[in-house]
């Protein structure tokens, strides 16, 4: 379904009370993830919602979003899973580890336009016009936005590929989630700009001082434009993916 929010649409200087917001946009989307749902507010993602996912190197970014795609298309979701990190023999081979069992999409697209092209295909077709659509990209740092032919990359080529990828999530209510890489001391790679263009950003990071939770990974809420943020969830990381261990929030256990 195509709903169109884009900005443009109501003009400058309309009344506040004349502006109607369409249905899909006051609906809630579950993931089926008890743990992810609780770090977005409880009630899971809002349709045109933009999230940027972080995690220090090591975390399970990649093992954490592919356990969110499947279990979001097992709850009927269809979600195309992008990787211009890693190749998609890489991915399947996780999915196996993992032993994932919904069958959401991949592509290999490293062009955020291409990649939106493909994306417009499958929204299209008549078997998933009326499902939730989400798009993960892998990683937002390895996307060009075709400025460049090179295809050179630069912190300015991130910010207008996360444009892109926002103004698409807007314009079709779709869900995007870009993950970002950070450095081994946990600053973002490239632009601070991006955590200021998307609705969401939640962070995945590893417990060092905790002796009881050492090695735990934790999840958290850094910013949320439709919930509250001050979420925390201690996961520990299997070979068989993400076991809750401990809920918290900003008032408390």
């Amino acid at each position: 379904m195509k709903i169109n929010v884009k900005i443009e649409d109501i003009a400058f200087g309309t009344n506040i009370q004349d502006i109607k917001v369409p249905e899909v946009l006051k609906k809630r989307i579950r993931t089926g993830l008890g743990y992810f749902d609780s770090v977005i507010g409880g009630e899971g993602f809002t349709p045109s919602m933009v999230s940027l996912f972080t995690g220090t190197p090591g975390a399970g970014k990649t093992t954490m979003m592919l356990t969110l795609a499947n279990s979001l298309q097992g709850h009927g979701a269809q979600v195309v899973f992008n990787t211009a990190e890693e190749s998609l023999h890489q991915v399947k081979m996780t999915v196996d580890r993992l032993r994932l069992q919904h069958p959401f999409m991949v592509g290999g697209e490293s062009n955020v336009v291409d990649l939106l092209k493909g994306c417009d295909k499958i929204r299209n077709h008549d078997s998933y016009k009326k499902r939730p659509f989400f798009l993960i990209v892998d990683s937002l740092q390895c996307m060009s936005d075709g400025y460049f032919k090179s295809g050179r990359i630069t912190s300015a080529t991130s910010e207008r590929a996360l444009g892109l990828l926002t103004d698409y999530a807007k314009e079709h209510a779709v869900n995007v989630i870009v993950i970002g890489q950070v450095t081994k001391d946990g600053k973002m790679a490239g632009s601070n700009k991006l955590k200021h263009m998307v609705d969401s950003h939640i962070h995945l990071s590893v417990e060092q001082k905790d002796d009881d939770l050492k090695g735990c990974r934790i999840i958290e809420t850094k910013k949320n434009r439709f919930g509250g943020a001050g979420h925390m969830v201690f996961l520990k990381l299997r070979k068989s993916g993400f076991k809750e261990v401990l809920r918290l929030s900003s008032a408390g256990v």
